[in-house]
């Protein structure tokens, strides 16, 4: 199989302990099944890639009319999660293949990406690690952001200065993250390290660009 990635559900935290007891923390990531739904060539789209779905149960009434469309012409059944994966290297890869967790082994690295927990609005102290002022007694000034502009130049807050705001519910990347352990049967991966996103969130894993040499 020449698909890059993997669609799949962030399960939870775990440990497992290495052959001399020393416990590496984990996450267990729910690693498809998945299916080709659609392919993309280089001919008819400019690049090699397939559309995976991944394989859960959703009622016929919460798809709308172009998605029904979508997946009758594939024949595949509805699915909730879909996202575009590149192709490694030509192969045969075609619509209704299945995609599973044995495309990976122990020991290579991944990226997994997936949306951060969403923090709501946050000050500059928890959302860039501002110092803020002394704790004492009479301060009044504790959390307060202090001085992010000149008065006299620039007598403004420059643009991009660091601010209250939204914090979280961001697309992020784990990068290089060891894969741990495979189990074809429940059809899970163990990554070493945490992952974004709350458990239950979906992802993609997909193989290292960048993967730096096993340790």
């Amino acid at each position: 199989m020449a698909v890059n990635g993997i669609l799949g559900i962030k399960l939870g935290m775990t440990q497992v302990f290495a052959e001399d007891g020393t416990a590496v923390p984990c996450t267990v990531l729910q690693a498809g099944p998945c299916v080709v739904v659609e392919k993309r060539t280089k001919t008819r789209d400019g690049y090699d890639a397939v559309q995976l779905g991944l394989v859960e149960f959703i009622k016929p009434q919460r798809v709308n009319k172009p998605m029904t469309g979508h997946f009758k012409k594939s024949g595949a059944a509805p699915m909730r999660f879909l996202r575009e994966v590149r192709l490694e290297a030509e192969g045969e890869t075609k619509i209704g293949d299945r995609v599973l967790a044995d495309a990976f082994t122990p020991g290579e690295y991944v990226d997994v990406t997936g949306v951060s927990k969403g923090k709501g609005f946050q000050g500059g102290v928890k959302r860039w690690h501002f110092r803020g002022g002394d704790a004492t007694h009479g301060s009044m000034f504790h959390r307060a952001p202090g001085s992010i502009g000149g008065s006299s130049f620039p007598s403004r807050i420059w643009p991009g200065q660091h601010g209250p705001g939204h914090m979280g519910h961001d697309r992020v990347t784990a990068k290089n993250l060891r894969v741990v352990k495979v189990d074809t049967d429940e059809n899970l991966l163990l990554v070493r390290g945490a992952v974004p996103g709350p458990n239950g969130a979906y992802i993609v894993i997909k193989r290292s660009k960048k993967a730096r040499k096993a340790s």
